[in-house]
């Protein structure tokens, strides 16, 4: 508990105005889904302040979005898991199969989420003890460094003060870099043959579980090999890391946190709608994948090799599209446990400037940081910006609307001429004016064909 605690610290501060504001860095328009989301995201906090009579009584709020490709659904939902700390998982639907058919079962979802939790406690709790771990690794070097052969001293001591002297002459050098690429031998564990997932219904995990143990017996000896002062101090940094982790500790800890704060976002969600008066085989084995995946979204005991872990106080997050189905066809059992629907806005003009300009990330920060690797200073002239927010929005109204996503391929488009060259403008200061954008994207705007091609 303490863990969460500490771990939600900065989100237990942040009001849900203060968590759009974060989105807002980021995601351009779709107010109505931040505010949603934030509140969600808020409402978690308050739970975990609740009296322990009434805080288990109380389930999170599951969400659908729904909206076109590339309008923020997945953005928005990587940005809150980022922002809240917590364990988060994306998964598509449709990778997803009815139990007894050969594929990825729903229960597998938590699984990952679980051995994502994991790794994510294991390398906080090992940077805790980064100054200790670079202090075993540093006298592991100079083990290996120094010759193997120990002269006695007189009086019959081990090390005599010409080895000790040796020795921090070593360690001198070797915090200065200048052994780096020595090479020395060194001790490798080899890694335990990979486990084989086994697909479909019956014991999974437990045979999963098993199928790793015969790959640790089988692949867990050690060997000599010979590697540079540099490798060694990574395979050296990785054991003292793994070595430094109470595992029991970081199980518990990464359970509490994916049942109490875990986030599962699930893509095309749309893709196992059954479409409205259609009995064929495909939505059939739609409907199974949606019935196997309600139980964990109305709270259910999973399996895993780290223990069971409850899934009630996890948060789902749907996404789809919905051009073909709607939501009112998902089974209605799955449409009660996601009570909260918020529709995405199309992006028009007016938000393509704003995505060209305003995130913290935007692509053409970007490509003004790449070019910048080359001593090239890359200037975007407003009119120049409004352009291309006008031509993106022409081409995903004449092409497949694919949203946001249309900038990357006409950017690409645009400055691929300039990328290619880029070394050659070495200390130049190049500026994408109006005339440009028009001249190296004409070919594409006056053919059509070429348009649905590239763009």
């Amino acid at each position: 508990m303490e863990a969460i605690a500490t771990l939600q610290k900065n989100l237990d501060n942040m009001t849900p105005k203060e968590i759009v504001q974060e989105l807002d860095k980021y995601i351009v328009g779709q107010e109505k889904a931040k505010r949603t989301i934030a509140v969600a995201i808020r409402n978690r906090t308050r739970r975990r302040r609740l009296p322990a009579e009434i805080r288990d009584e109380v389930s999170p709020k599951n969400i659908i979005l729904i909206g076109p490709t590339g309008v923020g659904k997945t953005e928005i939902a990587r940005r809150i898991a980022r922002l809240s700390n917590a364990p988060f998982i994306k998964v598509e639907a449709t990778k997803y199969t009815e139990v007894g058919y050969v594929g990825r079962d729903v229960e597998s979802i938590i699984r990952d989420l679980m051995g994502i939790a994991i790794g994510e406690v294991k390398r906080e709790m090992a940077a805790n003890n980064t100054e200790k771990v670079k202090g075993r690794v540093e006298e592991r070097l100079l083990d290996v460094i120094l010759p193997q052969n120990e002269v006695k001293s007189a009086d019959g001591s081990q090390f005599s003060s010409y080895q000790n002297e040796t020795r921090e002459t070593y360690r001198k050098l070797l915090r200065e870099g200048k052994l780096e690429d020595r090479e020395v031998e060194v001790d490798v564990m080899g890694r335990p043959a990979a486990g084989i997932e086994l697909f479909g219904a019956g014991n999974q995990e437990d045979l999963q579980n098993a199928m790793q143990s015969l790959g640790s017996i089988f692949g867990g000896r050690s060997h000599k090999r010979k590697v540079s002062v540099k490798r060694a101090r990574e395979i050296f940094m990785d054991d003292e890391m793994d070595r430094s982790v109470d595992p029991d500790k970081a199980v518990d800890v990464a359970k509490e946190r994916v049942e109490q704060m875990g986030i599962v976002f699930i893509d095309e969600i749309d893709k196992i709608a059954s479409s409205s008066n259609s009995g064929s085989n495909i939505d059939v084995s739609r409907e199974g994948v949606q019935r196997d995946i309600l139980p964990i979204v109305e709270g259910t005991k999973v399996s895993t090799k780290y223990g069971v872990v409850d899934t009630t106080h996890i948060l789902f997050i749907a996404s789809g599209a919905f051009h073909v189905s709607k939501p009112s066809d998902l089974i209605p059992e799955l449409q009660g446990r996601f009570p909260l629907r918020v529709e995405l806005d199309e992006l028009k003009e007016a938000d393509f400037y704003r995505i060209l300009t305003e995130p913290s990330n935007a692509i053409t920060k970007q490509y003004q940081q790449l070019l910048a690797t080359e001593g090239v200073n890359l200037v975007f002239n407003d009119e120049a910006l409004h352009r291309l927010a006008q031509i993106t929005e022409q081409m995903n109204t004449q092409n497949d609307n694919i949203g946001a996503r249309r900038l990357f391929t006409i950017m690409e488009k645009l400055l691929e001429e300039l990328s290619f060259a880029a070394n050659e403008l070495s200390g130049q200061t190049v500026t994408i004016t109006r005339e440009y954008v028009d001249e190296r994207l004409k070919d594409v705007l006056e053919n059509q064909d070429l348009s649905r091609y590239i763009l």
